[in-house]
């Protein structure tokens, strides 16, 4: 429990919620979007397993345009 306490929540709170906004965002994108640029399946693994750089690289990578 010491650990969770010493855990400076101001700072780690807002990186937590716009991870949380960009890959809500993202998922929800990928599910609009008809042709992504390569495989929904890998994108969706990106967005997911990626934290808060996996939502930033399929904006910028995935999307057709």
């Amino acid at each position: 429990m010491e650990f969770i306490e010493s855990i400076n929540w101001a700072i780690l709170a807002p990186i937590i919620i716009i991870q949380l906004i960009l890959m809500t965002a993202a998922i929800i994108d990928l599910v609009k979007i008809e042709k992504p640029n390569g495989p929904k399946w890998v994108w969706a693994l990106v967005i997911l397993f990626i934290n808060l750089f996996g939502p930033i690289i399929y904006f910028i990578f995935g999307r057709r345009s």
